[in-house]
């Protein structure tokens, strides 16, 4: 089972918080020197990061797949590189969505296998290599890595969730940042504020300053068939459940019954025989996140999978050539660093 954030993470600074700054002083400290002294490897194609300052979901994997999308318009044959979460390959393995379980590659890199190829290794190296050599991409797009990246980035791409921001503003184990903001915004090259709130300003201004262009998206139902008025149990295992929660009711379903569930967790024969259960004995439909399906795919009862509602979202960015300038200033990047090598 995954471990879930500590809901004080995104709260005001409390006790707890004060408790553990000696800690997250040691990590802030050890993560950034990790940013500012990795050996990164340059790789011979062009490549974009899609990461964020915070753990826990801001929604970087429908961004990947939208920026492989134009990538794919203009031309070009984007893979993806993903650590792959839980999964349990020890050499790169490029996924095939159709038999890989989530347990063996993690539930992101299936999803992000629906549009390009993925390779799945914490050598991210070994994997862009992989490939490049056997499967022809030459345009690399990395789904999360930013802080461990050991491969140069020639576009650092930071998604913040506008509702959630960085939480309290903490270094881990305190707070969701993965490393003190001013480490990480010397790596960033742009920053995508996502979905609407508030409380993602003050960092977005702080880019802003620092000279990061700000680019602004939200997330939209790929369809609303069928959801209209319908009463619904929904359960989610991802890092913000009530963002589902919310988008289902905004695609006009109603949640009856929201049942939340740590980040990337496995769903347990009884955990699922409760759920279906209920929602009988309730008379409401099952919906979950396309996450969740790619997880409950190789383990879940058909007759479970036979009654359940997946709700898939895709990127939308506010304006609509922002995906080609992103994917532009990559390219020109890269074409800098090969004139310089």
């Amino acid at each position: 089972m995954a471990s879930e954030a500590p809901p004080f993470w995104w709260e005001e600074p409390d006790w707890k918080v004060l408790a553990l700054s000696p800690l997250s002083a040691v990590y802030a400290l050890v993560a950034g020197r990790g940013m500012r002294r990795a050996r990164r490897e340059k790789i011979q194609a062009p490549v974009l990061c899609v990461g964020n300052f915070t753990v826990g979901g801001t929604g970087k994997t429908p961004v990947a797949i939208a920026l492989a999308q134009q990538a794919k318009r203009m031309h070009l044959k984007p893979g993806f590189l993903s650590r792959g979460h839980g999964g349990s390959f020890a050499e790169p393995h490029v996924v095939n969505a159709s038999h890989d379980s989530a347990r063996h590659v993690g539930d992101e890199p299936l999803l992000l296998a629906e549009h390009a190829p993925v390779a799945v290794t914490p050598n991210r190296a070994a994997g862009a290599r992989l490939l490049l050599e056997k499967h022809g991409c030459d345009f690399l797009i990395m789904d999360d890595g930013f802080q461990s990246a050991r491969i140069h980035i020639d576009y650092a791409l930071v998604v913040v969730d506008a509702r959630y921001g960085i939480g309290n503003g903490r270094v881990i184990p305190g707070g969701p940042l993965r490393a003190k903001i001013v480490d990480q915004l010397v790596f960033t090259s742009g920053l995508l504020k996502m979905g609407e709130g508030t409380a993602a300003d003050a960092v977005v201004r702080r880019a802003a300053r620092a000279g990061r262009p700000i680019f602004e998206a939200h997330t939209e139902p790929r369809s609303t068939a069928g959801l209209a008025g319908k009463q619904f149990l929904a359960f989610a295992g991802i890092g913000h459940p009530k963002k589902f929660f919310d988008t289902v009711r905004d695609a006009g379903g109603e949640v009856v019954l929201p049942r939340p569930f740590p980040d990337h967790h496995f769903y347990a024969e009884d955990e699922l025989t409760e759920l279906a259960a209920t929602a009988r004995a309730e008379g409401l439909g099952l919906i979950t996140t396309a996450k969740d399906a790619v997880r409950l795919r190789h383990n879940a009862p058909q007759d479970f999978l036979d009654r359940l509602d997946v709700l898939e979202i895709d990127t939308v960015f506010e304006l609509d050539h922002m995906p080609e300038r992103i994917i532009g200033e990559t390219l020109d990047a890269w074409r800098q660093r090969k004139l310089r090598n």
